[in-house]
């Protein structure tokens, strides 16, 4: 086969427009030609890619190679297989690939990227971690309980013990331990109440439960702070524990109206609770023909860069003197609806997402 001629850049303009990655490859496995996304995709430039060998890109190209050499012997018009490239440094990608020949320049590649396998592949990395976190904390705030009860007891008795002529000045200091054990002890309480409180399972309508929070936040903030709604009212009951969801609820609202107020200073502030069905929708490994999906949206500061991928860990929190519990006990109760929750932030908008299954 004679060699594939250069194609000018010009002439290939239109490929540009595409939201897929192409590449254009020679017969010997050289990459001629990359469209813009493409250069996004492999995060590299045209010219950086321009001549480099289709095998030095991804550590494993055998199977690449392989459908373009299909395509080479008109094997087939065009073959599609879903394919997880191996990059050095760099997150593997997740692709469906089309590949098929491409006259005189040899052989065009298109890789669309799997969100859906992205999708998955976060869940169970959040899943994991959650896990991982729920039986540290556990484990923690037993350790941290048990001695807790034997400092408060001693320093009350030590209080007890204390000589009349100094009890006003030294008292003062055995208080400071009996409360400092006993704000403690609540965190721990706190910590250690996912796992004691009973799932208590009824028919749940959640719009009942986004207007219990609704009169709850506007309750605490009366002024300067508007919350929309944006419900579907065909979304039907379902099984669940009408508590905990209100309380998860209410943790992400409560979040969002403290992150608000400078909004509310100036009057400008917004919540919307949003209510949509989302079908066939994969959610911890299990496929669901329906599921709620509810949003609470914000218009505040967004969370902070350092912290995004963290939000959910216990005691990590973008506020001063927040206890960093709310969204972990939230993230614990929608898991025990076999749900799952996630983020989108920016600055001017935050969006917590719900999804849980529905019969």
């Amino acid at each position: 086969m004679a060699a594939p001629s250069v194609p000018r850049r010009e002439a290939l303009a239109g490929l540009d427009l595409l939201a897929s990655a192409v590449l254009l490859v020679d017969a010997g496995g050289t990459i001629i030609f990359a469209n813009a996304a493409c250069e996004n995709l492999l995060e590299s430039s045209l010219r950086a890619l321009q001549r480099q060998q289709l095998h030095t890109l991804f550590l494993n190209a055998e199977e690449l190679l392989n459908l373009c050499a299909q395509a080479l012997a008109h094997k087939y018009a065009d073959l599609r297989q879903d394919l997880t490239l191996e990059r050095s440094g760099r997150e593997p990608l997740h692709v469906h690939s089309i590949v098929s020949e491409a006259g005189e320049h040899g052989i065009v590649i298109e890789l669309r990227e799997n969100v859906q396998q992205l999708k998955l592949d976060r869940e169970e990395r959040i899943l994991d971690q959650s896990q991982v976190n729920k039986e540290l904390v556990r484990n923690l705030a037993h350790e941290i309980k048990n001695p807790l009860g034997g400092i408060r007891g001693a320093a009350q008795l030590l209080e007890l013990e204390l000589p009349a002529r100094h009890l006003t000045q030294l008292r003062e200091y055995t208080q400071v331990i009996i409360k400092e054990a006993d704000r403690l002890q609540t965190l721990v309480d706190r910590l250690l109440a996912p796992h004691r409180r009973p799932h208590i399972v009824g028919d749940v309508n959640i719009h009942e439960v986004c207007e219990r929070v609704r009169s709850l936040i506007l309750a605490e903030f009366p002024a300067g702070l508007s919350i929309r709604r944006d419900y579907d009212a065909s979304i039907p009951e379902f099984r669940g524990d009408k508590e905990q969801l209100i309380q998860t609820v209410l943790n992400i609202a409560h979040n969002a109206a403290q992150a608000l107020s400078e909004r509310i200073v100036a009057g400008d502030a917004e919540l919307v609770f949003k209510t949509r069905v989302a079908r066939q929708v994969t959610l911890a490994k299990v496929r669901y023909g329906l599921a709620l999906d509810l949003h609470i949206i914000d218009n505040g500061p967004g969370i902070p860069p350092q912290i995004r991928d963290r939000i959910f860990y216990p005691l990590v929190s973008g506020r001063e003197g927040g206890s960093g519990l709310g969204l972990t006990l939230a993230q614990t109760f929608v898991q025990q609806h076999m749900g799952v929750i996630e983020c989108e932030s920016r600055p001017g908008f935050t969006d917590f997402r719900i999804l849980l299954p529905l019969p």
